[in-house]
């Protein structure tokens, strides 16, 4: 065995032990329901045929018909009852499991909700999702470990019941002591062959189909074609033809894959037909000849032979079922991977002061950043001070690092270089989420979710609903808010509510800018920071002027950033920072820059005016 091959075996039997835990950690009460139905599983089949041996040995021994009907009644009694007790365990089992999975998915969910906003982003974590993404579409997931392992688990009764019913048959036949290791022995050429030419091949092959080929096709048939935001672009350009020419042109991949998997599945038939034959065969000639020696009765005939055909089957189940195993857990080691990623940034203990007169100052000391697996900083040597109350408008071109400031500011990510203080003391000292409470941000590329309207506003279950009320009035959507029949409880688009309503890029920035003065204003700590990129961009102009024209009421008593490309824009604000390839290169009020003729801000001035221009011309 080469060295890779033994280490890739140590890491299916680590991931097979992981999956076991987890299976148990998610369920307890599963996998003893599990254990339950496999035992009554395992014993009921052999209920039959020791009943059957019997009536064979009572009737030659002439046994009253009396005594042979009661046995007969006992046992199918008996069997009535295993079957009864199943069909309630597997119900049980079915909620039981559905449950456990749920939970294992719930895993993954709580680990991104709780990840670095960092790590989120970063090429290792999205490889490891990709993988987990790709490992969950094969097979039946994490619902195919509680099938294999109850599978299992009767397996484990079936070998008992088989060697229980067997050894004291073989002491009464020493001679068929032979056929025992013979039977295994063919059974171990059976799961051997299985597992380099069948099975084993199979699953090596589902493996050899690499994500990268599998997600291509589902992303272009599942995700491309089945994206309503996509339909529009489809439909208009014509690019049907596009998406099903890619479709094609991986099926020579696929078609090679598929004819090798074909073979597989027809070498699985033969590994596992042709033995199963010699085994059979074998165990009842064993049994036969005990018979002609005198040795074993005509009912121990038949148990002799269905206990050593079972026994050998059991051998080449079980090693069938351990390969299939490893691979399930093979394929759960991505998520293990993903749960297991740690969490790199400083959470801080410091509490943040509370202050009712907001009084929080922030500054950035010779602050650079550079994306994690970036070569180039998205922002260099930024030293920038947000004092109590100010208004601060930030402009710049794209990439110019505005939001990457944004970010800074609001601990999604920590600097390269430098430090940011507030109050004089660093930031990453502070409670983490003590920290973030204190803003109340608009991000140019906000998301809603497809729950009722005033939790978006309010981001939990319960909230206040006249302060939700009055931030969607301030927002601008006090008309639309009128004519919803549910008011708040409006669920927002369909995805999960047939009722839900579709709402306009326009409206969604206004729920978004109404979410921001929620914080801002509501509950024992209200945010004393309002950030705004391009809160306006979705707005029509009348929407837009009417934001402006409210800017002092929305942000009142509030330290607010505000970053847009509309330098019309700014000239409410107190503070102008203009920012050009990742470094704050201007600062002042709109006239003051306007004076520095070589300025950045003056360039952009001019050009956004003389479009302004040419459109009134």
């Amino acid at each position: 065995m080469t060295r890779a091959n033994q280490e890739t075996k140590q890491t299916a039997l680590r991931a097979l032990w992981a999956t076991t835990k987890m299976a148990w950690q998610m369920d307890k009460t599963c996998v003893l329901i599990l254990a339950a139905a496999a035992l009554a599983g395992g014993v009921r089949p052999y209920i039959g045929v020791l009943l059957s041996a019997w009536v064979v040995d009572a009737l030659a021994a002439g046994e009253p018909f009396a005594r042979i009907a009661g046995v007969a009644l006992l046992c199918v009694g008996a069997t009535f009852i295993l079957s009864a007790l199943m069909g309630m365990l597997n119900a049980k089992k079915n909620v039981r499991i559905e449950r456990a999975v749920r939970r294992y998915e719930m895993l993954t969910a709580e680990k991104t909700l709780t990840m670095d906003y960092e790590l989120l982003d970063s090429p290792q974590v999205n490889a490891i999702k990709s993988r987990m993404r790709d490992d969950r579409n094969w097979g039946a997931g994490f619902y195919s470990v509680y099938g294999q392992w109850e599978s299992g688990m009767g397996v484990f009764v079936h070998l008992a019941a088989s060697i229980g019913i067997a050894v004291p048959l073989l002491v009464a036949f020493p001679a068929g002591l032979w056929a025992l290791p013979c039977l295994l022995g063919v059974a171990a050429g059976a799961s051997l062959l299985n597992a380099r030419f069948g099975t084993g091949k199979e699953l090596r092959l589902m493996n050899e189909m690499g994500s990268a080929q599998r997600s291509m096709s589902n992303h272009f048939i599942f995700t491309t074609a089945a994206d309503t935001r996509r339909g529009k672009d489809i439909r208009l350009y014509g690019a049907q033809k596009l998406i099903r020419e890619r479709v094609e042109a991986e099926w020579p991949r696929y078609r090679k894959w598929f004819w090798r998997f074909s073979r597989a599945g027809m070498a699985e038939g033969a590994c596992s037909g042709v033995p199963e034959g010699l085994l059979q065969g074998g165990a009842y000639l064993c049994a036969v000849l005990g018979a002609l020696s005198g040795a074993l009765s005509a009912g121990a005939v038949l148990r002799f032979g269905a206990a050593l055909y079972n026994l050998a089957q059991d051998c080449v189940r079980l090693a069938n079922l351990l390969s299939e195993m490893l691979a399930t857990a093979r394929r759960q080691q991505s998520t293990y991977d993903y749960l297991n990623v740690p969490n790199a940034l400083y959470r801080g203990t410091l509490a943040v002061e509370k202050r009712f007169d907001n009084d929080f100052e922030i500054a950035f000391h010779n602050v650079s950043f550079r994306y994690p697996g970036a070569q180039d900083y998205a922002l260099k040597d930024l030293n920038l001070t947000l004092r109590v109350g100010e208004r601060m408008a930030v402009v710049g071109k794209n990439g110019s690092g505005k939001t990457t400031m944004i970010k800074l500011l609001c601990r999604l990510y920590d600097p390269t270089e430098g430090v940011i203080t507030l109050n004089g003391i660093d930031i990453r000292k502070y409670n983490y989420e003590e920290y973030q409470a204190l803003f109340a941000v608009v991000f140019q590329d906000f998301r809603l979710f497809s729950f009722p309207l005033g939790q978006n506003v309010g981001a939990r279950m319960e909230y206040d609903r006249a302060a939700a009320q009055s931030a969607l009035v301030r927002a601008g959507f006090g008309e639309r808010l009128a004519s919803m029949p549910k008011g708040l409880d409006t669920p927002l688009y369909s995805n999960y509510d047939a009722s839900g309503v579709e709402i306009s890029g326009g409206e969604a920035q206004k729920i978004a800018l109404a979410r921001a003065l929620y914080k801002a204003e509501a509950g024992d700590a209200p945010a004393p920071f309002i950030v705004l990129d391009e809160p306006t961009a979705a707005l029509d102009p009348i929407a837009e002027a009417d934001v402006y024209a409210r800017f002092n009421d929305i942000v009142a008593g509030k330290t607010a950033v505000y970053i847009s490309h509309r330098l019309s824009s700014c000239r409410f604000c107190d503070d102008i920072c203009v920012f050009d390839g990742g470094r704050l290169v201007q600062r002042g009020s709109h006239e003051a820059l306007l004076k520095e003729e070589n300025g950045v801000y003056a360039a952009l001035w001019q050009a956004q005016a003389q479009y302004y221009a040419e459109e009134r011309e």
